[in-house]
Formats: structure tokens, C-alpha cells, sequence
């Protein structure tokens, strides 16, 4: 899992804490590395939630079958830093019925749980979770902006194996991409980004 700036003039922005960060290759920083969870922890709170682990050097939620928030010591995590123009890039599996997700601008908001500040990627086994049968237009299935815009094409795998996955944010201008193509663009903070909210099922939020 790795991190640029899409601008050298767009550095990282407005910093929690320090968080000492791995070089991978020019403009790019490593946010996970392998072995362990530095920079990162739990949503609103200082320490890394128990159910999180690293298995064969990737990051794994143990199964509770009712998702993050459901396990023992779950919930949402986030990297310790904020960006604010960035590509992030990354690798996904989910179990047979397995339901996740990448939420990115994120905002620490007391009281309230990080689907209702930040866009979702969608991470799901399309074959075998119901919610990719919910929604509209597929919009619930893997790579889309969750509950708003579906990927096209729909290329994901079959659970079990692995993904590539990215979100590039520039200046209110989103792309998601899935195994190589782009899937997703939308623009934040638009006339037709309001409209959407209002007609999803975040009507009440998603402040981003």
C-alpha cells in the first residue's frame, strides 16, 4: 500500500502527529510495511483495535461476519496522517461473502462513524454478498463509490484472490481504479455530487 502526491507544490496536509513514513521510489511513501501497524490505529482512538492483524504480510480483520464495526475490538482504521491531493494504490481479497471497504478524507468527527465524513471504495465479493445486488446499477459492488456511482467495467476477481485497486484525488476531481483500468471519476463538492448524496442513503450525511 502506497501514497503520492499528485503536486509537488501539494504536500501532505495538515498532520495529526509525526509519523515516520518508508520512501517507495520518487514522490511515493509506503503507508503500511508489511510487519507491523505503525501509522496506524483505530477511528477516534489512539490504539490499534485487537481485532486487526497482519497475516503473510497483509492486512486482515478477523471475520465476525457482521463486518469491522461487528468483530471484538473492530472498527474502522485510518493512517495517521491526512493527505490532501494524492494516489493512493493498493491490493485487495475478501473471503467468500466478504464486505469492505477504503474510506478516504476522512474527518475525525466526535460521535459520529467515518462512513458520514468520507467517500467509500468499495470492497466486496460480488458473487456472494447480497449487497452487490442492492443499490443501483451495481453501484454497492466492488470499486464504486459506494451507494453513488458503480464501477464500469466491473472487473473485479473471484473472492480469494487478489485485486489492485487505487483512488487518485486532485483538487475535488476523483478516479477510482480497479485491476488496471479506470472504473470511477467524479467531481466532489458539485452541483451533481450534492444531487447524488441526496439521493443515496447518506442524504443525512457524508460531509466531504
Amino acid at each position: 500500500m502506497s501514497c503520492s502526491n499528485t503536486s509537488k507544490q501539494s504536500k501532505t496536509a495538515d498532520a495529526t502527529d509525526s509519523v515516520e513514513m518508508t520512501a517507495a521510489g520518487e514522490g511515493w511513501i509506503t503507508l503500511f510495511n508489511g510487519t507491523d501497524f505503525t501509522g496506524w490505529r483505530g477511528y477516534n482512538r489512539a490504539d490499534m483495535p485487537s481485532a486487526w492483524t497482519i497475516e503473510d504480510g497483509a492486512i486482515k480483520i478477523n471475520g465476525s461476519g457482521m463486518g469491522e464495526a461487528g468483530a471484538k475490538d473492530g472498527g474502522d482504521i485510518i493512517y495517521d496522517q491526512k493527505f490532501k491531493n494524492f494516489e493512493l494504490t493498493f491490493e485487495w481479497k475478501v473471503s467468500e461473502g466478504g464486505n469492505s471497504g477504503v474510506f478516504y478524507l476522512a474527518q475525525e468527527l466526535e460521535g459520529k462513524q467515518i462512513y458520514e465524513s468520507a467517500p467509500e471504495y468499495q470492497i466486496l465479493d460480488n458473487a456472494k454478498h447480497p449487497d452487490a445486488k442492492l443499490g443501483k446499477d451495481g453501484n454497492r459492488q466492488s470499486a464504486s463509490l459506494y451507494d453513488l456511482v458503480p464501477a464500469v467495467p466491473q472487473n473485479s476477481k473471484p473472492a480469494g484472490e487478489w485485486n489492485t485497486g487505487g483512488i487518485m484525488v486532485y483538487k475535488g476531481t476523483v478516479i477510482h481504479t480497479q485491476n488496471g483500468e479506470n472504473v470511477v471519476e467524479y467531481h466532489l463538492w458539485t452541483d451533481s455530487w450534492k444531487e447524488m448524496v441526496a439521493g443515496s442513503k447518506f442524504k443525512t450525511g457524508l460531509t466531504s
